[in-house]
């Protein structure tokens, strides 16, 4: 079906001011020009143009049986903007043009059944990006961060989606395959030569350490893969606490909005609640829990045993309290929050005399989530302990978000250790040469280098785009 079908598409979200149609294929320029004043055959590349769409006078009813012509009214259906883009310098690798409609539904509707009348067809879901792949304007890791960069919510998944799609994550692979098939080299040569007893073109050893050095490489980008999904679902943090303490108040305060119902009763949160916000470019998931007591109120129970559960799921949490902790708390507390990144807060500072007041823990974070004192610094402590947790990291470095990359990534190392292993037991080269095949394997599934890529693979991968 490749460079067969002319597609066509509205490639921007329903509902704005201007509404842009791309048509690709090799009947793109020939279609668009039945349309409008402009020749598009003729037309120098990267121009824009001023005309109008107009419905050609005669169309055919493709349903009617008879294929009774259709008059359609020759005034014109929009003023647009058409951009020339000439093969292999667009977007999907093939001729294209961009029509830019005012944004209504109808314009567009309209100018789109024309187009299919005129020979395109309705292009399925991420197929422009798909035919960008097929065409070889982008890998398959590349091609997928055009999904990442759509979906970016924050400047940090912004810039790992503009990172990988500048082609540095397929950088690194290369230079990775690149070791690998020096590697494989110098094990296949040691096997054409294998009869030859005084000659030997690698020292085990060598060969031994070359592997784990790539599989070092391979495993950073594999631990990477937690930073990432931190960075694109949000870092959690989880409010808990005794019940009154205040969590529904700092929630709306670190949001900045009334979320939560807050009351001087006690129990008054019974389930968990998240926001979001950010902090230095950086999405943090902010949960409001319901408070820790014993109660014979079987929905507050409820609540209890989620806020348990918010405690064991979130990436950091805070403990917050309006006073000394009892020691029965404090036990029950650490016992909660044993191996959790947490940090300490004492609420309501607005009610205690700060010249008598002793630090019962240390460090112990000051604020009163009523007055807002002491939030600027909590969220700059919230970021550090991010930081300290390694869920956040310098984002020049490479930083694997997409699951597929990882499952892929996990496999080549699971496959290189059976190299390390082999080399170290002095296996047979023959059987180490299996090993680093599939090891490029597995590398080449994430850009598609060196690699089938299977229709069902491709389907599945850009039937979530939306270009």
């Amino acid at each position: 079906m490749r460079n067969i079908d002319t597609i066509c598409a509205t490639a921007t979200a329903p509902g704005g001011a201007i509404g842009i149609i791309r048509v690709s294929g090799p009947k793109a320029f020939t279609a668009v020009s039945s349309l409008c004043s402009i020749n598009c055959n003729t037309a120098p590349a990267n121009t824009v143009h001023y005309t109008h769409i107009v419905a050609p006078p005669i169309v055919y009813d493709a349903i009617s049986r008879h294929n009774i012509p259709t008059k359609y009214d020759s005034e014109p259906i929009d003023e647009v903007l058409i951009t020339i883009f000439r093969a292999p310098h667009s977007y999907t690798g093939e001729n294209s043009v961009e029509i830019s409609c005012h944004g209504s539904s109808y314009i567009l509707q309209r100018v789109l059944d024309i187009l299919c009348q005129q020979g395109c067809r309705i292009a399925q879901p991420g197929e422009f990006t798909m035919r960008a792949y097929l065409n070889g304007k982008l890998d398959l890791s590349q091609a997928e961060a055009v999904a990442d960069l759509i979906a970016s919510s924050n400047k940090t998944t912004h810039d790992i989606a503009m990172s990988q799609l500048r082609g540095h994550f397929s950088s690194e692979l290369s230079k990775l395959r690149k070791q690998l098939l020096k590697l494989t080299s110098l094990i296949e040569l040691e096997l054409d030569f294998s009869d030859q007893e005084d000659l030997e073109f690698a020292n085990r050893s060598e060969l031994l350490a070359l592997a784990q050095e790539i599989d070092n490489h391979i495993t950073r980008l594999a631990k990477s893969f937690n930073t990432g999904q931190a960075f694109k679902q949000g870092i959690s943090v989880a409010i808990v606490g005794k019940t009154n303490v205040g969590k529904s108040t700092l929630l709306n305060k670190l949001i900045d909005d009334d979320r939560a119902i807050v009351t001087d009763i006690h129990g008054t949160t019974r389930d968990t609640i998240e926001e979001t916000m950010e902090i230095n470019g950086v999405k943090f998931r902010i949960i409001d829990t319901a408070g820790i007591r014993q109660s014979d109120d079987e929905v507050e129970r409820i609540g209890i045993k989620r806020t348990n559960q918010a405690i064991k799921q979130a990436n950091i949490v805070i403990w917050l309290l309006d006073a000394p902790p009892s020691k029965k708390e404090n036990e029950e507390m650490h016992e909660l929050l044993k191996g959790k990144n947490y940090i300490c807060v004492h609420n309501k500072v607005d009610k205690v005399d700060m010249k008598t007041f002793v630090p019962y823990f240390l460090p112990l974070y000051m604020i009163s989530a009523k007055t807002g004192k002491g939030i600027p610094n909590l969220k700059r402590h919230i970021f550090e302990e991010a930081q300290r947790a390694g869920l956040i990291s310098n984002t020049t470095e490479i930083i694997v978000s997409n699951s597929r990359h990882y499952e892929s990534l996990i496999n080549a190392h699971k496959n290189l250790q059976h190299v390390i292993n082999g080399l170290g037991k002095q296996l047979s080269g023959d059987l180490l040469s299996d090993d680093l095949r599939l090891v490029l394997s597995d590398l080449g599934e994430i850009t598609g280098e060196g690699y089938i890529t299977s229709q069902e693979t491709l389907n599945n991968i850009f039937s979530t785009f939306c270009v």
